[in-house]
Order: structure tokens, then C-alpha cells, then sequence
């Protein structure tokens, strides 16, 4: 399953972007955002998606 990131709540840390290791996460007009096609809740790597684990902010990424 995948996830998203909530542009409401996001404060653009920068601090999932650098812990996914299927690089899924990139800016896309000043906005985080994850590739659904490469989210693999980082499956294979780590036991729990790693984005969601180093964010400092409840609820900023969900998954789909």
C-alpha cells in the first residue's frame, strides 16, 4: 500500500525525502509529494515506512 503526503500539514522539513530508499518522495512545485507507482511502504528495506517514521508531524503522511 502506499502513501501520501497531506499538503495542509506538510511543513516541507525535508525530512522524509532523504530516508526512502525507492526515492518515491520528490518536490513538485514547492510541494512533497510520493510516487505511488515506487511506494512500497519501503517493504523489503525496513519494517515500517520510513517517511512516516522520521516525520515530526501527526498525521502528515497517510497511506492510501
Amino acid at each position: 500500500m502506499a502513501h501520501q503526503i497531506n499538503t495542509a500539514t506538510c511543513t516541507s522539513c525535508d525530512a522524509c525525502q532523504p530516508e526512502c530508499p525507492n526515492v518515491a518522495i520528490r518536490v513538485k512545485g514547492g510541494v512533497y509529494i510520493i510516487n505511488d507507482k515506487k511506494c512500497n511502504d519501503c517493504e523489503g528495506h525496513f519494517d515500517e515506512p520510513q517517511c512516516v517514521s522520521v516525520c515530526p508531524v501527526d498525521d502528515c503522511i497517510t497511506e492510501v
